[in-house]
């Protein structure tokens, strides 16, 4: 979406560090039955402002995917929807609906894991940096840690074709 991200936050040495609680959201997800994607919302000083998992079945809302209220609950301990500075991090490239709130809540950057190629909205289905009509942009990181993230996934939605 635009150039390069900056250096990580402080406190981290890795992507990969700041994927791990996104990584164990989407565990705990999985365990309630839900899809297992799970995101983490970092300041600019590198705590975490807001962590989630999806809960969509759970709360009968299609709306709410671990971005969706990850930022939420981001904006809820910062008193503001503007999350200037800070980097969403998630297991799966987000969708369309997710990419519109990371474009609303003025986010300086996305980390995520896997691709998601049947609706992923960032680069699989979308190049969301090339839409003229949205008005922030964010750099991206993406790959971090994908195999994992892909992996549960796939466990996750294999055992529904099972059962």
């Amino acid at each position: 979406m635009i150039a390069a991200p900056p250096c990580l936050p402080p406190g981290f040495t890795s992507w990969r560090d700041m994927m791990q609680p996104a990584l164990a959201q989407a565990f705990a997800a999985s365990a309630r039955g839900e899809a297992p994607a799970g995101a983490a919302v970092f300041g600019p000083d590198g705590c975490v402002l807001g962590l989630a998992g999806n809960e969509s079945v759970a709360v009968c809302d299609p709306t709410a995917h671990a971005e969706v209220l990850a930022l939420r609950r981001a904006g809820a301990a910062l008193g503001n929807y503007r999350l200037t500075g800070a980097v969403l991090v998630a297991t799966i490239e987000p969708c369309l609906m997710c990419l519109g709130a990371l474009v609303h809540a003025r986010v300086a950057g996305l980390v995520f894991g896997a691709r998601d190629p049947k609706a992923g909205a960032v680069v699989s289905r979308l190049a969301a940096g090339e839409l003229p009509f949205l008005n922030h942009r964010f750099w991206v990181v993406e790959g971090v840690l994908a195999e994992e993230c892909a992996a549960a996934m796939s466990r996750f939605f294999a055992a529904r074709r099972k059962g």
